[in-house]
């Protein structure tokens, strides 16, 4: 490992978030993922001769939408150029891009490193169309190419060079998943690659103003990944320097198999490109109105969001966060709370019970929202003590999850309500204490922590219709 103690990295991004649209960017060619290779392709796609592009307004509304829940200038004047380069999986021999015209200039995404928060600065977010795909390891000799991607939207996201290591990178990358999945413009499947990162990365002595020389590490296809390239490159490089060698600006890849990067091809600059204004596409206007009109439709943002929940339920910053991780379960936060006053109760089991019912798949969100008269109902008994939260979570709930209903109807069926009857509750614990003489003798003898094991097999006895609170007094009291 190489002393990094005296250089500083200098990371910039680019991450490319395929939009949610039916169609493609300039034809009405399917965009969805998962089809037979070659099958959502026509003669526009594949750039034949006599062909004319046309725009899709959703794209444009859906790359506004990013630009507005990040705070970027919104251009209103626009239009596309050819980004001219060969490979195979390009079919046109050129990309439609913008490259003067970003439809959205400038812009923050905040972040929360251990020592705070801090400000990422974006340069800009623009649109263009994705290439088609190369695929490598199906046949030993031939490289296959698959054009169903060709022309699907992108948005390409570009920082500033102000990150400065591999944590606030992949910190930075999460909040850009989140945040497209939250404004519903990008499903965010890194796997799937519609969500993909660049990474340009340099290093200078620290307290040095100029940048050294970039390498950019293209297409990583997971957060994990980006961490670890990021980090291997930065050592690399410092390695470099610190032997007297030269650094030299090129693209390389990431090799998952041995978390190492590898050199593809010297690097292009912008000149290379040869932009210019694409002949086919009319430029456009985007009008205050219809930013406005976008604006509107916007939901409210996590971080509005968590100073709205701060002040009307009082939960913690880190209920809060786990909460507003995914705007369905923050919806059906709202929904819960807005039936019974229970705000932290209801936080915990969502974190609890809840997911753990998502996760086994016995359950979805659209399904527990037809269900929230019974969740209230379910929390009201616990939170008076009627029920255990035990017996709430794990037998209750289930119940009504599989067969919507009163969870007070069905636990008094089952015998399941709490007593709060001392007279009942002390021939459990006299049961109990006779069971187990020597954990008497040692909890009198000073061992008071065994407090929990005569609570435990109390609640075991009673199959937890004891009350927690009268069961504990009069366990202190006679073992006293």
């Amino acid at each position: 490992m190489a002393d990094g103690q005296k250089y500083e990295a200098v990371i910039g991004l680019e991450i490319h978030a395929q939009l949610a649209t039916k169609s493609k960017l300039f034809c009405g060619d399917d965009a969805s993922f998962g089809a037979a290779p070659n099958t959502h392709i026509s003669p526009i796609t594949m750039g034949h001769p006599g062909t004319l592009p046309k725009t899709n307004s959703k794209a444009i509304e859906y790359a506004i939408s990013i630009g507005l829940a990040c705070g970027s200038k919104i251009a209103k004047n626009n239009y596309f150029a050819r980004k001219n380069y060969f490979y195979p999986d390009l079919p046109k021999g050129y990309q439609i891009s913008q490259h003067t015209t970003p439809i959205c200039e400038g812009g923050t995404i905040s972040v929360q490193l251990p020592t705070g928060e801090k400000i990422i600065q974006l340069n800009r977010i623009h649109l263009e169309e994705d290439a088609g795909k190369s695929i490598h390891d199906i046949s030993a000799t031939d490289t296959l190419i698959d054009l169903n991607r060709a022309g699907t939207p992108l948005i390409e996201m570009v920082t500033e060079p102000c990150i400065h290591s591999a944590e606030e990178a992949f910190l930075f990358v999460t909040e850009v998943r989140k945040l497209v999945r939250w404004i519903g413009i990008c499903d965010g499947n890194m796997e799937e690659g519609s969500l993909r990162c660049d990474a340009n990365i340099s290093i200078r002595l620290k307290g040095a103003t100029t940048l050294g020389t970039r390498v950019e590490v293209k297409n990583l296809n997971s957060i994990r990944n980006i961490k670890k390239a990021i980090e291997f490159e930065i050592d690399r490089l410092i390695q470099i320097t610190e032997t007297g060698g030269t650094i030299v600006q090129q693209t390389r890849s990431f090799d998952a198999g041995n978390d190492t990067t590898f050199s593809i091809r010297d690097k292009e600059d912008a000149n290379d490109y040869r932009y210019f204004p694409d002949p086919d596409l009319a430029p456009f206007h985007l009008t205050d109105v219809f930013i406005e009109s976008i604006q509107k439709k916007l939901p409210a943002l996590p971080a509005t969001l968590k100073k709205q929940w701060k002040l009307q339920y009082d939960l913690s910053d880190y209920a809060m966060d786990q909460l507003l991780e995914d705007k369905e379960e923050a919806d059906f936060y709202i929904q819960w709370a807005g039936s019974s006053p229970h705000y932290k109760a209801i936080a915990n089991w969502m974190i609890g019970p809840i997911r753990v019912a998502l996760h086994e798949g016995l359950t979805n969100f659209q399904a527990l929202s037809t269900m929230i008269p019974f969740l209230a109902e379910l929390v009201d008994l616990v939170e008076s003590n009627q029920l255990s939260f035990s017996v709430a979570s794990t037998k209750v709930l289930k119940e009504i999850i599989a067969h919507p209903g009163s969870p007070k109807v069905f636990a008094m069926s089952e015998n399941l309500l709490q007593t709060g009857s001392s007279e009942e509750i002390e021939k459990w614990i006299d049961e109990v204490m006779t069971a187990h003489p020597e954990k008497v003798l040692s909890y009198r003898k000073g061992k008071k922590g065994l407090l929990g094991l005569f609570m435990g097999e109390v609640k075991k006895l009673s199959k937890g219709k004891a009350d927690p609170k009268i069961t504990t007094a009069l366990l202190e009291q006679k073992l006293a």
